[in-house]
């Protein structure tokens, strides 16, 4: 089944109406900091509040677009009057902080690519990024360096320049370190050096590599093409709109949809510093009077289990969107924002190699709850066979087998090009060709089409659980089990079995007023024998307080299946 949007025709359509809403330079150039920043103020939108920080304290401070483009354009300034190279990698650690947004931006002028890295990580995690990346200048914070890049200062031979932001960082010396704000005090506001090849790199995306050595995913200025069309279509973004993302700037979200999209939509978006705090959510939804919104399953199950009274009484009306994405949305979610936000929440699905999402429920959908969507304008989605092992069939030649029958499973497969698709790993092209065939970009993730071509998403490849002749999907089952009305979130995992192969084992979270006990997992998994058969339903229940996460919030299956080998593979109770 291939399943599209768009036949050429529609394709060039979908991606030249955003193509014609940018101003683009001369000879046909593209940036995509001007275009985000600079283009609103020589339209006349100057004035426009772009960002908005809520400090931990709740202090509020707006930068408007002039503001924006005047500051971003001193670091564009001082990178090219330091001798800092368009093309060179410029590796940013630092926090949901207003700074961390304009060197981004004055990067990205000055010609040169973005590394975002996460904060919450420790100094190996960091000193590794830094190093794949063979980074030579890293903007970032002085508490930042003293906790996470001090301490493995000497392992990093390339990095030459550490240029300090905020509090402290005046006062800090050392090799190679400078304090930003000061170089920024006698630099410019306008830059007019601006690098403009649409296919330049702009960011580098390191993945999380909880499932392997981390990549460098390169994307190009000409992204911002699907990150303004997205930003419309998807999250439903509109002048005058107060957006929220709350990814962290870290990742792949917090940069496409925390900065670059809204920016290019012209809307004000809010950047809360603070740590999660259900209480502060709601509040920060009810009182900067949201009108479209962007976080993660994890955190709506999170303000879920926050239970009834910390949403009850307040007002959303000026909630019109509500979007997800990071791991798929369960219904129960679903159900729980339709009664506490008054809105359905519309789930999307992408990756860092994509750049922005492909498949998306988009505003005025009927939403199925449970499955992803459909494609967005301009992509082509199809689903490549995998054999019994878990292997991609080939057909003749080196094309690949592709299913046509509603429901089968496959592995989703994006015809390319598109304008943020990735354009390589860095330093690691043979990994990069691992992720094509035969004109398709292999997502690695697993999923179905039904009749309607709505997309479900069974699981990653290597975490769907094959257990007696069955291919079955960790999401299904933990969405079943979150039917529970004990179950606040859940994890699946596959165990070792010599009979079956597999036997599927379940991690649960309880909401608040539930206790674990013998019996309530036999309920549990009575409800899920009911609702997804035997075969299906997980033979052991365990319970944990709190499931283990990666840093950009997907449940960590690998630990989990630790934690159960650990704890002996035995089912709880009898068998199905």
């Amino acid at each position: 089944m291939s399943l599209t949007h768009a036949s050429e025709q529609l394709e060039a359509e979908a991606w030249g109406s955003a193509r014609a809403q940018l101003a683009g330079l001369p000879g046909g150039g593209l940036n995509m900091a001007d275009e985000a920043v600079d283009r609103h103020v020589r339209q006349g939108r100057g004035s426009v509040v772009a960002l908005r920080f809520v400090s931990p304290g709740r202090e509020r401070e707006d930068l408007t677009y002039a503001q924006v483009a005047a500051r971003s354009s001193q670091v564009a300034n001082v990178l090219r009057d330091q001798g800092i190279q368009p093309g060179t990698l410029v590796c940013l650690l630092a926090g949901r902080m207003p700074m961390a947004s304009i060197a981004t931006l004055g990067a990205l002028k000055a010609g040169c690519a973005v590394a975002p890295l996460f904060s919450a990580y420790g100094p190996e995690p960091i000193r590794d990024r830094l190093l794949a990346g063979r980074a030579s200048i890293l903007l970032t914070t002085a508490d930042l360096y003293q906790a996470k890049i001090a301490p493995v200062r000497r392992e990093l031979p390339n990095l030459h320049r550490i240029w300090l932001m905020g509090p402290g960082a005046t006062e800090a010396s050392g090799p190679g370190i400078a304090s930003l704000d000061d170089l920024m005090s006698a630099a410019s506001e306008d830059f007019d050096q601006l690098s403009s090849d649409p296919q330049a790199p702009a960011f580098v995306h390191f993945t999380s590599g909880t499932t392997g050595t981390p990549k460098g995913a390169v994307h190009v200025h000409e992204a911002i093409v699907a990150h303004l069309a997205t930003g419309r279509s998807v999250l439903g973004l509109r002048d005058g709109d107060i957006y929220w993302c709350t990814a962290d700037p870290g990742w792949v979200t917090g940069t496409s949809y925390g900065l670059i999209a809204p920016l290019a939509c012209g809307v004000t978006s809010v950047i809360d510093s603070a740590d999660f705090d259900p209480i502060r959510w709601f509040d920060i939804l009810e009182q900067e009077r949201v009108s479209a919104w962007y976080t993660s399953p994890t955190a709506l199950r999170m303000l879920r289990k926050a239970g009834d009274a910390a949403w009850q009484g307040r007002d959303f009306g000026a909630l019109r969107q509500v979007s997800s994405v990071g791991e798929p949305l369960n219904p129960e979610v679903i159900s729980w924002g339709s009664a506490a936000l008054g809105r359905v929440i519309h789930d999307t699905w992408w990756q860092t190699e994509t750049g922005a999402i492909m498949i998306a429920n988009s505003p005025g959908m009927d939403v199925r709850p449970g499955s992803m969507g459909r494609p967005v304008p301009g992509v082509e989605i199809r689903l490549a066979r995998h054999g019994p092992q878990g292997e991609r069939l080939a057909g003749p030649g080196t094309a690949l087998d592709f299913t046509d029958l509603p429901d089968e499973p496959g592995e989703i497969a994006i015809r390319t090009p598109w304008p943020s698709m990735m354009r390589g790993y860095l330093h690691d092209p043979q990994r990069y060709q691992a992720c094509f065939a035969d004109g398709w970009y292999l997502s690695g993730d697993l999923a179905r089409i039904d009749a309607d071509g709505y997309v479900w998403f069974l699981g990653r490849g290597d975490d769907v659980i094959k257990t007696a002749g069955h291919l079955v999907g960790p999401f299904e089952v933990e969405s079943a089990l979150m039917e529970h009305p004990s179950v606040a979130e859940a994890g699946v995992v596959g165990l070792p079995d010599p009979l079956i192969g597999e036997s599927i084992c379940a991690f649960v979270t309880l909401r608040a007023g539930w206790a674990p006990s013998d019996a309530l997992a036999q309920q549990i998994r009575a409800a899920a024998r009911q609702r997804l058969g035997a075969a299906v339903a997980p033979r052991r229940i365990e319970f944990d307080a709190s499931l283990p996460h990666t840093h950009s919030g997907k449940i960590l299956r690998r630990e989990l299946r630790s934690r159960a080998l650990a704890a002996g593979t035995s089912p709880a109770g009898p068998s199905p």
